[in-house]
């Protein structure tokens, strides 16, 4: 079982897009994955067609009454899982906010329903870093930045690669990392400089496919869809599925040793 942290702290970078279509393209390649939706905003939920959530289901079950992860389970129109969130997420921060022992549950849980399955999991993480992001980092093998082709986002993963550091170094244990560039824009010279910048400062940590500025990416979401169902050959469908090869044939996905 290989646990995958897709996290940003920064809105607005395709932290969602990113999530759901790997997915969606771990799927076609019959790698059986699993989606877990641990941002109270529960995009990822609503783009992968699953509506009508009740607000204590689905992530929120398991915080608030431990319900089992593998009976949380829902299958998705195109037929990968994944567990759903909904706004009540929102009230575990507040929940757990002073309970030192509430950063591991998700570990936990995992490890204990969800292991035997092998399948890769991502996690689609929430902004800020506080119990739920805390949850997936402490559970996750390896980090997935993405990141959008503009300086505000450049800065943004600095920080965030400084604040993995500092976790690092207090849960004594590391984080594998791989940073995606998104939003592209191959018309701009920006796009090109954050790229460079990007690859002076983190060398093989970035990957070398970039997912471009494309509608079908932006529209599919409105659709309840990936971007394989709604604009199977559109660019952003290739990028994406040219990112989760390139992930796979470096490992990335590969069950932690």
């Amino acid at each position: 079982m290989a646990v995958i942290a897709v996290f940003n702290q920064k809105g607005g970078v395709g932290k969602t897009t990113t999530c759901l279509n790997i997915t969606a393209a771990l799927d076609i390649a019959q790698q059986c994955p699993i989606a877990l939706d641990l941002d109270p905003q529960a995009h990822l939920t609503l783009s992968s067609g699953i509506k009508g959530i009740p607000p204590d289901s689905g992530m929120t079950a398991f915080f608030k009454h431990k319900t089992p992860l593998d009976s949380l389970l829902r299958g998705t129109p195109r037929g990968w899982q994944i567990i759903p969130s909904s706004l009540e997420l929102a009230k575990i921060d507040a929940l757990y906010g002073s309970d030192a022992k509430a950063a591991t549950l998700l570990k936990h849980g995992l490890r204990e329903e969800l292991a035997l399955t092998g399948a890769p999991i991502l996690i689609d993480c929430c902004p800020m870093l506080g119990v739920l992001t805390l949850n997936a980092l402490l559970a996750t093998d390896r980090v997935l930045i993405p990141v959008s082709a503009d300086f505000l986002s450049l800065q943004g993963v600095h920080r965030l690669d400084s604040a993995l550091d500092v976790l690092e170094k207090k849960l004594q244990r590391s984080f594998e990392r791989r940073i995606v560039i998104t939003r592209f824009d191959s018309r701009r010279k920006l796009s090109y400089d954050i790229y460079d910048k990007l690859k002076e400062r983190y060398g093989a940590l970035v990957c070398n496919t970039r997912i471009g500025e494309n509608v079908s990416l932006a529209t599919s979401p409105m659709h309840n869809k990936d971007v394989f169902d709604f604009a199977p050959h559109s660019p952003g469908a290739k990028d994406y599925m040219a990112l989760t090869r390139e992930l796979l044939e470096s490992g990335f996905f590969a069950p932690a040793g």
